[in-house]
C-alpha cells in the first residue's frame, strides 16, 4: 500500500512544540469526475512546513499529508476529463487553491488555501505516493527539469514570481534589485528570475560562501547582513550611473525598511514575501518622506503560476537544489532536511525523491 507522511499529535512542553513526523499506510485513491491521479515522484520542503511542525501555522492537520510542492506523472484520468493528452506526462502541482487571476489577491479570501498539512484540503499534500487533483490544478512540467527540480519549483517559484514581477514593478533590464537572505528557495528564484529579466541583482547573507555562490550565478555583489553598516557596504558596490536600489525583495522583515530607505530611489519598492524575524516591520518617517512603497506579497494566482512555469520553460531555468533524500519511508533522513532548514544550512531547496 502507498504511504503518506503527516505530523503526529503529541503532548509537548509549553514553548517547545515540534511535532514528530509520522508515516501512514493509506489506500490508493481513485480519480473522480474531472480529476486525475498523479503518481508523485518528488516533493520539496518549504519554511511553511517547518512552521507547521512548530504549530506556528493556522489550521494545522494531523491527518493531511505534509508539503505543498510536488512533481509526478499522471497515470489515470477520471470521467469527464478534457485533458487526455496529459496522461503519462510529467506534471507539477499548483500549491494553492481558490485564486484564479486577480492581480490584487484572491477573489474570495475565504476560499483561498495552501495544500499540505492543513485542514482546508484534507487529502491534498505532496508527501505521499499518489494524489488526486482536479485536472485544472496541474501544469506540464518543463521537459528540462528533473523530478527533484520540478518539485522545487511550485511554491518558491510562484512566490518569487509574484513578489518580483507582479508586485515590485521593477522587473526590467538595468534595474538594481536587492534580494535579502540569499540561500533560501524563494530568494534564489528571485535571483534567477531577475537575472533572466536583465536586472542587476545584489544579495545579502550571513555567509560569505552563499554570497560567493550567488555571484557565480550572476549576482553583481553582496554584503553580510550581520554587520550593522551593511547598507554602507552595499552603497559602495552599486554602479556609478545608477547608485541606488530600485526595489528590495525581502522575506525576513524586521528593520529592513530602516536599513534600506537611504539606498532606495524615491518611490522605491520593498516587496515583502515573508517575515521570518518576527511579525512586525519597523516603519519610519524617512520612508514616508521618500515615498517608499512597502508591498506585501504572498503566493499567487493560478494565472501567475502558469506564467511562471512557462517562463521557466522558455528560459530553461533550473531551481537550485541544496540536498535530497531518497524514499518517503526514510523518516529519519527527512527529519534531517528539516534540521538543515532550522539551522539555515541550505543553499537552495530541500527535496524528497519519492
Amino acid at each position: 500500500m502507498p504511504y503518506a507522511l503527516t505530523i503526529r499529535e503529541k503532548k509537548v512542553k509549553a514553548g517547545k512544540v515540534y511535532y514528530p513526523l509520522h508515516l501512514n499506510l493509506i489506500p490508493k485513491p481513485t480519480p473522480g469526475h474531472g480529476e486525475v491521479l498523479v503518481k508523485l515522484e518528488a516533493a520539496a520542503l518549504n519554511h511553511r512546513d517547518f512552521f507547521i511542525r512548530q504549530s506556528l501555522y493556522p489550521a494545522i492537520s494531523f491527518k493531511t499529508p505534509l508539503l505543498s510542492d510536488g512533481y509526478g506523472t499522471v497515470i489515470e484520468v477520471g470521467p469527464g476529463c478534457t485533458s487526455d493528452h496529459i496522461l503519462h506526462k510529467p506534471v507539477v502541482l499548483t500549491p494553492c487553491r481558490g485564486w484564479a487571476a486577480d492581480p490584487d489577491g484572491p477573489e474570495d479570501y475565504a476560499q483561498f488555501s495552501v495544500i499540505g498539512g492543513t485542514e482546508p484540503n484534507h487529502h491534498l499534500g505532496t508527501a505521499q505516493n499518489y494524489v488526486v487533483v482536479d485536472e485544472s490544478e496541474i501544469e506540464l512540467c518543463p521537459a528540462h527539469l528533473s523530478p527533484a527540480e520540478g518539485a522545487a519549483l511550485p511554491t518558491c517559484g510562484l512566490t518569487a514570481w509574484r513578489a518580483l514581477v507582479t508586485k515590485s514593478g521593477n522587473a526590467k533590464p538595468g534595474r538594481n534589485i536587492l534580494v535579502t537572505g540569499i540561500g533560501g528557495g524563494v530568494a534564489l528564484q528571485v535571483l534567477q528570475f531577475g537575472l533572466a529579466l536583465g536586472c542587476n541583482m545584489y544579495v545579502t547573507s550571513g555567509s560569505r560562501d552563499k554570497i560567493a555562490k550567488a555571484q557565480q550565478m550572476g549576482a553583481k555583489g553582496g554584503v553580510i547582513y550581520k554587520s550593522q553598516d551593511w547598507p554602507l557596504a552595499l552603497a559602495k558596490i552599486l554602479p556609478e550611473e545608477r547608485p541606488y536600489l530600485d526595489a528590495v525583495l525581502d522575506g525576513a522583515g524586521g528593520d529592513i525598511v530602516l536599513k534600506t530607505t537611504a539606498l532606495l530611489k524615491p518611490g522605491g519598492v520593498i516587496s515583502c514575501y515573508g517575515m521570518t524575524l518576527g511579525p512586525v516591520v519597523d516603519w519610519a518617517m524617512p520612508a514616508v518622506l521618500k515615498n517608499i512603497e512597502l508591498k506585501g506579497s504572498t503566493l499567487g494566482s493560478r494565472l501567475e503560476f502558469r506564467d511562471m512555469v512557462n517562463f521557466v520553460r522558455e528560459k530553461e531555468m533550473k531551481p537550485i537544489i541544496s540536498r535530497t533524500v531518497k524514499g518517503l519511508d526514510c523518516v529519519e533522513a527527512i527529519d534531517g532536511l528539516f534540521e538543515d532548514m532550522g539551522a539555515g544550512k541550505q543553499f537552495g531547496k530541500l527535496a524528497i525523491e519519492i
